[in-house]
C-alpha cells in the first residue's frame, strides 16, 4: 500500500552553527550543530524511512529500488535536498557551479541551485546575496585586495522571506538566520571569504578561490520572485518558486483541505504547528520538525490542523 514516508533527519555540526534547531524537537549532537539534512539521498547524510514497510532503508536505496513511487524517473540520483540551517554566527562568503561546472570538476557531482525560506531571523537581520564587479578583472581585483565591504552586497532579512540563489551567485547567510532550505542534491561549495576564522586545530579553512571565480555569474543578476497566492479548502497555498531545478510552496493550514497530485510526489516539512494526514482512512500525525515525501500514487489525500509547510517537487 503506498502511504507517507516520514523521514529521520541527519544533523551536521558546523563552526558556525548552534543550538537553535532544539525548536523543532531534535536531539542535537553538541551545541555548534548547523545543519538538519531533512530530506536527502546525498551520500553524505542519508535519510531513512522511520514508518512502514520500507522502514530502515534510506532514500538512496528507495530511489534506486522503487522508482514507481516517485514516477519511475530517468536521473541516477534524487534531484532534491531539503535542509533547515542554523546560522548562530555568519557562515563563510560563497558560491556554487551549475550543473555542467560540478559534472567536470566535482567527479559528476550536480551543480547546486538552491532557496531559502526564511524561518526567523534576529531584529535588523541582513545576508551577503550578490556582488558589485562589473567584470571579472574587476572581481579578481577586489578579492585580492579585500575589499569585501566595496565587492558584497547585503540584503535586509525579516521571517517569511523568500530568496532564489541560482548557481553562481556569491552568498552567505549572517549571524542569527533560520532557514529552510531547498536545494539540488549537492555538497559542492566554494568559499570565497571566512573572516579569517580558525577551527578547532588552529587552522584558516580553505578557500577555493580560483573555482570560485570561475562559476561567479559577473555581473551579478538579481533573480525576481513574484509570489502567487492562492486559497484551497482552509489552506493559503503560496506559490514560492517555479524553476529548471525544483517548485516550492507554502502551505498555510487552518482547518482542512483535500489535495490530489497524480503523477508527481512531494516533499514536506512541517515549519510551524502541527495537524495530521488522512489517506485511505489512515491518519498520520504530525508536527513542527517533521519532514515527509508523499510517493506517485498516493491519490487523494486531506490535510487537517493549524500549521505552515514548505511543499516542494522537482
Amino acid at each position: 500500500m503506498v502511504q507517507p514516508l516520514f523521514l529521520k533527519p541527519v544533523f551536521k555540526e558546523r563552526i558556525w552553527g548552534g543550538t537553535a534547531l532544539k525548536e523543532f524537537g531534535y536531539t542535537l549532537p553538541s551545541d555548534k550543530t548547523g545543519e538538519c539534512w531533512a530530506i536527502s539521498a546525498h551520500p553524505n547524510g542519508l535519510s531513512e524511512v522511520e514508518n512502514g514497510s520500507f522502514k530502515g532503508k534510506t532514500l538512496d536505496k528507495l530511489w534506486k529500488e522503487n522508482p514507481e513511487l516517485f514516477g519511475n524517473p530517468q536521473g541516477k540520483v534524487f534531484p532534491l535536498l531539503t535542509k533547515i540551517l542554523d546560522a548562530n554566527m555568519d557562515l563563510s562568503v560563497q558560491v556554487h557551479p551549475d550543473d555542467g561546472y560540478a559534472m567536470a570538476n566535482e567527479n559528476g557531482e550536480l551543480g547546486k541551485t538552491e532557496c531559502w525560506y526564511i524561518i526567523d531571523c534576529k531584529e535588523d537581520a541582513d545576508m551577503i546575496f550578490g556582488h558589485n564587479a562589473k567584470t571579472k578583472e574587476e572581481l579578481v581585483a577586489q578579492i585580492v585586495e579585500g575589499n569585501w565591504n566595496e565587492l558584497l552586497r547585503r540584503v535586509k532579512i525579516k521571517p517569511g522571506d523568500f530568496f532564489y540563489v541560482p548557481s553562481g551567485t556569491i552568498h552567505a547567510l549572517c549571524e542569527g538566520t533560520l532557514v529552510l532550505e531547498t536545494q539540488q542534491s549537492s555538497d559542492t561549495t566554494y568559499r570565497v571569504y571566512d573572516y579569517d576564522r580558525k577551527d578547532d586545530q588552529g587552522n584558516l579553512r580553505d578557500l577555493h578561490l580560483e573555482k570560485a571565480i570561475d562559476v561567479t555569474t559577473i555581473p551579478h543578476q538579481n533573480s525576481t520572485i513574484v509570489a502567487n497566492v492562492e486559497k484551497k479548502g482552509d489552506t493559503e497555498i503560496t506559490a514560492l518558486v517555479q524553476s529548471d531545478f525544483f517548485s516550492v510552496y507554502k502551505w498555510n493550514v487552518k482547518g482542512s483541505t483535500t489535495f490530489s497530485f497524480a503523477g508527481q510526489h512531494l516533499l514536506l516539512s512541517v515549519i510551524k504547528g502541527e495537524g495530521s494526514l488522512m489517506h485511505n482512512g489512515e491518519s498520520y500525525s504530525f508536527r513542527k520538525g517533521n519532514h515527509v515525501i508523499l510517493p506517485v500514487g498516493l491519490g487523494e489525500f486531506e490535510v487537517s490542523g493549524e500549521c505552515e509547510l514548505i511543499v516542494s517537487h522537482p
